[in-house]
């Protein structure tokens, strides 16, 4: 083996990165979970998925085991798996077909902007905002109240459902506006830099 791909199979070896491979593994045990209205599983499932998220980014600083493989893997596993279960659960009937559409056109949007702009600036890195991370936070809060409201009627589940799916809602529109300025603005100043030099 050469030193190359040697090099490139000892980052999907690391701790971090296994785990988010792990997180992506289970999106289609989680669908067929809640395919099969076992809630319970899908609901457990969801708990460790949850888990394997906080614990990669944390491992990652302790070990010093951050890679640039890790940084676009995470987000995507992400993504992969939120998108997922947004779909089936409307699918479902459980989470209104508005909040999926506007999920998906958000993401949808950001990955045009991004194009953009790397064709324009050919920027790869893209830091997720504090909008964008509240975003996450609201749609893992709603899926989880969504999958717990199947496991309980009691009030607070109820509240707590409506509040998060709200707040995605809210959220999404948010961080997609913000995201686009931002993207806007960066492309702006790359241009003006590009002509000052000329």
């Amino acid at each position: 083996m050469t030193d190359i791909a040697s090099e490139r199979l000892n980052r999907f070896r690391t701790t971090p990165n296994l785990l988010t491979l792990l997180r992506i593994c289970l999106a289609p045990f989680l669908v067929a979970a809640i395919l099969e209205n076992n809630y319970a599983l899908s609901f457990g499932l969801f708990a460790v998925a949850g888990l394997t998220d906080a614990l990669d980014g944390l491992l990652a600083r302790l070990l010093r085991q951050r890679t640039m493989l890790g940084q676009y893997l995470d987000p995507v596993a992400d993504k992969l798996l939120l998108s997922t279960l947004f779909v089936v659960l409307t699918y479902k009937g459980l989470i209104p077909a508005r909040v999926t559409v506007l999920v998906f056109g958000r993401d949808l949007g950001i990955l045009l902007v991004a194009a953009i702009l790397y064709a324009a600036t050919g920027r790869r890195e893209f830091k997720p905002s504090l909008l964008g991370k509240a975003n996450t936070l609201a749609q893992v809060s709603a899926v989880a109240a969504v999958l717990l409201h199947q496991l309980t009627a009691a009030h607070w589940v109820v509240i707590s459902c409506t509040i998060a799916l709200g707040a995605t809602m809210v959220l999404t529109v948010l961080s997609g506006l913000h995201y686009a300025w931002c993207a806007a603005r960066r492309t702006g100043v790359t241009v003006i830099n590009g002509h000052g030099r000329h």
